[in-house]
């Protein structure tokens, strides 16, 4: 007990930021947020309490890149009004075509640019000339590629006229940071979450509880599920500088399929946890995704508001599935791979995202020729796809977690038992709760598959889930202090 409270009022040093979602400094920021917005004062200066508060949220990881949030704000406000005031063709694409090059310059800069550099660098050494680039001292703002993807989405919307301008500035500054999804989403669309701004808004006594709850879920599928129980194991067989028996590259692995869902699912039920408490509705982001029968309905499942904006912004531009068939295989392929460097500037992530084209082409590719058999609608047959599913899901975390293509070999070939075989890595403990928690997760998934959880809670008994509501945050205090920074926040 000593060591639980040590570990909950004291927190060991850590290289990441102090208000995370799962640290006792953000739950005094919250609990101060929301005693403001509960407050008997006008909503002009309850939503001005908001901006303040996600502006300080944000300041606490990088204050100078507070000035990036505010260049984005005013690029994309006064591009998408004057969009709107106008009916020339041309002007509109310019001011279009401003507010990509802004948004997608600053996220090229920041995230690319030492990329860039790099891999410029080895192209002309392969052709003999000895170029050496400046080191490069670019830090990676926190939540750039969530927070422009989102505000993209204002412009564009406005643009392709699915959109009016937002009437007030400061519902649009708002609706760019809003500190729930601000790092790491999900990445709300203009159309949802700008009307909520219009008229005052405040958790109701259910809403409070519901979001609560929500949030206590989320800090346990982080601190207790991603960061206790998978991450060990996955850390180890992933840092392994030789090759690793099959069981252990197959337990890190699976392991990690565990520790991503939990960790960015975590952060994702917290923030609409968060939003909830205060009145705010946010779009759901994981829907069982384990769960999957096949690559289309497991990108149904998994991060939900990425890939509905690669969709929408990206795939259906490109010409989506109207055209011939080869032309909806290299759409495709292309949404894919940029979906993949979206994650970072590194081929192993453009390679994630290559896998996860070729898997959706072969689907349809197999679609077409036995998608007609009746043993794909039978339950075994639903189960051995699912199963396949999971598995070459499972082939594409190892590009996403291992630090080099040297890596990735090295665990690839474990796992198919073409190398050598290595040495355990893994403890009898680290082996044996990470494989139970993921037969856990994919239990879980399985269960919820169809269903939604808040209808779930409603016909439980309250007891029931006022227990189960315990027994998480009590897991989360005794477990607080072995946590870490979300996996995503990187992106």
């Amino acid at each position: 007990w000593r060591r639980a409270v040590a570990r909950l009022l004291c927190p060991p040093p850590a290289a990441a930021p102090a208000v995370l979602f799962n640290s006792l400094t953000f739950v005094v920021f919250f609990a101060v947020v929301l005693a403001l917005h509960s407050a008997p004062i006008g909503w002009g200066a309850k939503k001005r309490n908001l901006l303040a508060a996600s502006y300080l949220f944000y300041a606490a990881w990088n204050p100078p890149f507070v000035v990036l949030l505010w260049l984005t704000t005013l690029v994309d406000w006064y591009a998408a009004r004057a969009m709107s005031r106008t009916e020339v063709p041309a002007r509109r694409r310019l001011l279009l075509v401003a507010s990509l090059v802004g948004n997608l310059g600053l996220l090229a800069y920041f995230k690319y640019g030492a990329f860039v550099l790099e891999n410029f660098a080895h192209a002309l050494a392969a052709l003999g000339v000895d170029y050496r680039p400046p080191a490069s001292d670019i830090v990676l703002p926190v939540g750039i590629s969530f927070y422009t993807f989102q505000t993209l989405s204002y412009t564009l919307d406005v643009y392709l006229r699915r959109a009016q301008p937002a009437a007030s500035f400061l519902d649009f500054a708002l609706f760019v940071t809003f500190f729930p999804h601000l790092v790491a989403g999900p990445i709300v669309r203009p159309a949802i979450l700008v009307p909520q701004f219009a008229e005052p808004r405040q958790g109701s006594r259910q809403q409070i509880g519901w979001g609560l709850l929500l949030m206590t879920l989320g800090l346990f599928e982080k601190v207790v599920l991603a960061d206790g129980l998978l991450a060990p194991a996955s850390d180890a067989v992933f840092g392994a500088a030789a090759p690793v028996a099959p069981l252990d590259a197959w337990a890190g692995v699976l392991a990690f399929s565990g520790q991503i869902f939990c960790d960015f699912a975590g952060y994702t039920t917290i923030a609409i946890g968060a939003a909830l408490a205060l009145g705010f509705t946010l779009t759901d982001n994981f829907r069982a995704p384990y769960a999957a029968v096949g690559f289309a309905d497991f990108w149904r499942r998994w991060h939900i508001s990425l890939s509905t904006w690669l969709r929408d912004y990206l795939y259906i531009p490109l010409g989506g599935n109207a055209g011939t068939a080869a032309r909806t295989y290299v759409n495709l392929m292309l949404t894919m791979l940029l979906g993949g460097l979206w994650h970072g500037a590194s081929w192993t992530f453009v390679v994630w995202g290559g896998l996860h084209g070729l898997y959706l082409v072969g689907e349809r590719l197999l679609a077409r020729r036995a998608g007609h058999q009746a043993v794909w609608r039978t339950v075994p047959g639903r189960l051995a796809l699912a199963l396949l599913t999971y598995l070459l899901v499972n082939v594409t975390w190892v590009f996403f977690r291992a630090r080099d293509f040297a890596g990735a070999r090295r665990l690839l070939a474990s796992m198919l038992f073409v190398a050598p075989a290595g040495a355990p890595v893994l403890t009898s403990w680290l082996l044996g709760s990470a494989l139970a928690t993921v037969a856990a997760i994919l239990a879980a998934h399985w269960t919820m598959r169809d269903r939604e959880l808040h209808l779930v809670a409603e016909r439980t008994p309250a007891a029931l889930v006022g227990a189960a509501c315990g027994v998480m945050l009590f897991l989360v205090v005794i477990t607080q202090g072995g946590s870490n920074g979300f996996i995503y926040f990187q992106f």
